[in-house]
Parts: structure tokens; C-alpha cells; sequence
């Protein structure tokens, strides 16, 4: 592959789930298999570009797309680094996986073709976030995959739907808003929207009054993106309410891409990580965990136990992330990771169950693995998975954490974290307990398991975590997640190598 073959990969993250979705709404209604066949190739074709991505910046480093031919900072840029690479195989395997098992679980809905319309729609925004690099595309790219998510939630037109999905949009369309007030503000200041260009002059000092007002703006905006505590209140009434594969792409992927990787990005890369925000970080990600796992394992309703968990686990990416120490981003991106495959295969699971027994109780189930051995296994692997017992991926990802917070001397730190994932363990003993062991219900004498397709990505994901941990490995580590984790570390480099690459 040349460098220019590798350049002209960029755009396809957005080109290629746009034309799906483009296509699908114009012909889906008329073809009964059209919608499948394109999400599906559209998913899987954004996967082999993300897999190439990874292959393209271990040959030539970071690369930079400049759209229309205009050079940054006066035309907009999409960049390829370390960390978007990463987040690009993160959101697309996921969504592969997800667009199986929506082809035959979304046949419980009508109007598939508006589903798979708004899920690339969705898809194209999350990839589109993460390659730009400029301050407002990633703000408009944002809320393309903001308001599909809205809709989709949605999507069931039940009434406990629909007002969740309003809930959910209010409260978005607020946090959007304190983005959208700090990227005036930073443009009003640097008098660019391109971020490395945007960082270059903020670097120049006389910046920290405007960096600390931003920075109030962007942590309330991103924050409740990602819904760490206390911007939470949206995600345990929006998760459950929405189609179990939607369910998964929020919780694997969309807070983590709108929210954390944003984050991430502009306090690390643009700003400059400082101690203050480090300890904020730090802090409200250790809130997260516990309140999440103890919000969790008082509930009965499987996808909003699902959900609480996400707010939990999502605190130990925030914690690792926060450390700033290079084990500790080591561990936030690998948890990061690891969350997006076993949270999303949870939700998938109690899709299957709620597709076969028409409940998300836990008391009313009992004994189901007798009828759905796939399911009942695979959420076993994924529930030791989210609980951090070896050997499967969640543990490995937990440990660095652990041990990097232990290694800055943050001693508190490590307890809550080891405390969380005991109650997480707890948690997920009751949910195995009550759903799948026991003896089985008359009711539930007559469920066949669930169809080819929910079973193959099912199967898939729980591979993951049974073998993710191999990402630990130095070889794989160097290709994969060390280039992440150096695009990170090296914050202040960001803007020198992004202007150079675009030179």
C-alpha cells in the first residue's frame, strides 16, 4: 500500500456508512433484503478499512487528509493517528457485529430499512468524530450520530420509548450546547477551528483564562456524553428503552467515542493535560465506578442493570485515562476497548432473551440456558469478562489499572476500583442465578433458542473475550494500542506532528 492509497483510505470512514445509509432509504423500502445486504457490507467494509488504517500508521506514522485539496488550517483536515485508528477498529467491530444480529432480531420491527438507515447514519458520525480535525466538524459529526441515537432509542414507539428518547434528547441537546459555547469561545480566542493549529496558538500562553472556561464547558458537554456521574441521569432510561442491538452501540461505542475520546482529545491534545484536570478526571471516574456498580445491583430489569454497569466501567476507563501516567492510558484504552466487545455482547444477550421470552425481568426467567445454551454461555464468558476474572479480557485491561493507580501511590484509588469489581461480580452472579441456572419455568418449556445470525455474532464477541487479552502481548500491544497511548502521552507533540504531516 503507498502512502497515498493509505491517505485516500481516510474519507471512506465517512463516505462509506453515508452511501449505505444514502442507498438504503432511496431503495430499502422496495428490496426486503437490500437493507441487510448493505448494512452489512457497509459495516464490514468500514471494519477492513479501520484493519488497514492500522497498517497504513505503523508504515508511515500520522496522516492527514486534506479535504477538497484545501491545505489546513484554512481547509478542514481529517487525520489518522494512533488514537483514531484505535477508536476506528473499536466503533467498527462493534457495529459489524451489532448489524449481524440486527438482521434477523430487527425483524420483530417494522420498517427495517429506517433502522439500518439511521444506524449508518449513526456510524458515519462516530467515524466522522473521530478522524476530523477540526473543533466544528467534530461538533457537526457529533450531533449527526447524537440525533440518530435519538431516534433510535425511539425506534419501538412505545411509550416508555418515546419518552426516553425525549429525555434523552433534551438533556443531549444541552450538553451540545456547552460544546458548542466552548468552541466559540476557542475560535473567538485562536481565531482557527483546526485543533493542532488551535493547540499551537493556545501553547503560545496567555491562554488560562480561556482554557479554564472551556474546559468547565467541555467537561459538562462531554461529560454527559459519556455519561460519567453526575451527567449520568439520561443512560439508564435511554439504554433499556432502545432495540437491544442499539442498546450495545450506545453503551460498546457511542459514549465512548462522543464522549471519551472528544475528552480525551481536547484536554490532552489541544489544551495540554494540566494537574487539576488530571485530579478531576481521577475523581469523577472513581465516582462513576462505585455509584454505577451500586446503582446496579439492587436492579431487576436486566438492560437497565446493563445499563447502570456501563456508568461503573466507564469510570475505570476515566480513571486509567485521568492517571496520565503511560500504564495508566495503557490500561483506560485496553478497558476501553475491552467494555465496547463484553458490554456489547451483554446487551446483545439480553436482546436474545427478550427475543425468545418477551421479558427483561430476572425474576420471571430461571433455568434458560437449558433452551439457549449459546446465549446462556456466551453471557457467561462476557459476565466474567466485565467482573475481571482471568483469563478472560476484562481482567488483564483491570489489572493495569490497578496497578498503574497503585504505581502513582493513589492508594484509595486502587481500593475503589478493587471494591467495584467485586460488587460487579456480585452483580452478574445474580444475573446468571436468576436468568439462566436453576431449574427451567413451564413457561419457557416451549422457547427454541434464537436465529443463525444473533447466534454468529454472539459467538464472535464472546471469542473476543476469551482471547482478547493476547492484545497484552509486545507485539501486538506495539501495532495496536501503544500507538494510542503515545498519541496521548505525548499531547504537546500533537499539534508539531499533524502540521508537519499536512506540509
Amino acid at each position: 500500500m503507498t502512502q497515498t492509497t493509505a491517505l485516500n483510505i481516510i474519507p471512506l470512514f465517512v463516505v462509506i456508512p453515508l452511501t449505505g445509509s444514502f442507498l438504503i432509504s432511496i431503495l430499502g423500502r422496495r428490496f426486503k433484503a437490500l437493507p441487510d445486504l448493505l448494512g452489512f457490507f457497509a459495516t464490514l467494509g468500514s471494519l477492513l478499512a479501520a484493519i488497514a488504517a492500522v497498517w497504513a500508521i505503523n508504515s508511515y506514522g500520522t496522516l492527514v487528509y486534506s479535504v477538497g485539496a484545501w491545505k489546513a488550517p484554512i481547509g478542514i483536515a481529517m487525520v489518522l493517528d494512533g488514537l483514531s485508528v484505535f477508536m476506528l477498529v473499536v466503533v467498527n467491530l462493534i457495529a459489524s457485529a451489532v448489524c449481524v444480529f440486527s438482521i434477523n432480531y430487527m425483524e420483530h420491527y417494522t420498517s427495517k430499512w429506517k433502522f439500518y438507515t439511521l444506524f449508518l447514519l449513526m456510524v458515519a458520525g462516530m467515524n466522522g468524530v473521530v478522524i476530523t480535525g477540526d473543533i466544528f466538524n467534530l461538533f457537526v459529526f457529533l450531533e449527526i450520530a447524537s440525533v440518530a441515537s435519538y431516534a433510535l432509542v425511539a425506534f419501538g414507539t412505545e411509550k416508555h420509548e418515546l419518552e426516553a428518547a425525549f429525555k434523552y434528547a433534551v438533556m443531549g441537546t444541552v450538553a451540545s450546547l456547552f460544546i458548542l459555547l466552548g468552541i466559540v469561545f476557542l475560535y473567538s480566542f485562536t481565531s482557527t477551528l483546526n485543533m493542532a493549529d488551535m493547540a499551537s496558538v493556545l501553547a503560545g500562553g496567555k491562554s488560562a483564562n480561556i482554557i479554564l472556561m472551556v474546559s468547565v464547558l467541555f467537561l459538562m458537554g462531554f461529560g454527559f456524553k459519556s455519561a460519567l456521574v453526575p451527567f449520568h441521569a439520561w443512560l439508564p432510561d435511554a439504554h433499556p428503552s432502545a432495540p437491544a442491538p442499539i442498546s450495545a452501540m450506545l453503551s460498546g461505542v457511542l459514549i465512548k467515542s462522543l464522549g471519551i475520546y472528544a475528552l480525551i482529545r481536547i484536554f490532552y491534545n489541544i489544551f495540554g493535560i494540566t494537574a487539576e484536570i488530571s485530579s478531576i478526571l481521577m475523581f469523577l471516574g472513581a465516582l462513576s465506578m462505585v455509584i454505577g456498580v451500586f446503582l446496579a445491583i439492587g436492579q431487576w430489569d436486566l438492560k437497565r442493570l446493563l445499563a447502570y454497569h456501563s456508568i461503573s466501567q466507564i469510570g475505570y476507563v476515566i480513571l486509567g485515562l485521568g492517571l496520565g501516567t503511560p500504564l495508566g492510558i495503557l490500561g483506560g484504552l485496553f478497558h476501553l476497548f475491552n467494555h465496547s466487545v463484553f458490554k456489547s455482547l451483554l446487551f446483545l444477550n439480553s436482546g436474545a432473551i427478550e427475543y425468545e421470552t418477551g421479558t427483561r425481568q430476572l425474576k420471571e426467567m430461571g433455568g434458560l440456558i437449558h433452551k439457549m445454551p449459546v446465549t446462556g454461555t456466551t453471557n457467561l464468558i462476557a459476565s466474567m469478562a466485565i467482573a475481571g476474572i482471568p483469563p478472560f479480557n476484562g481482567f488483564f485491561s483491570k489489572l493495569i489499572i490497578i496497578i498503574a493507580v497503585v504505581q502513582a501511590q493513589r492508594y484509595g484509588y486502587a481500593f475503589w476500583a478493587v471494591l467495584a469489581s467485586v460488587l460487579t461480580l456480585a452483580s452478574f452472579l445474580k444475573v446468571m442465578k436468576y436468568a439462566f441456572f436453576g431449574e427451567l419455568k413451564k413457561k419457557w418449556e416451549k422457547i427454541q433458542g434464537v436465529p443463525a445470525f444473533m447466534k454468529i455474532s454472539m459467538i464472535s464477541l464472546a471469542i473476543i473475550c476469551v482471547i482478547g487479552g493476547v492484545l497484552i502481548i509486545p507485539t501486538a500491544r506495539e501495532m495496536f494500542l501503544d500507538r494510542a497511548v503515545d498519541v496521548i502521552s505525548n499531547g504537546s507533540n500533537y499539534a508539531s506532528v499533524v502540521l508537519k504531516a499536512i506540509m
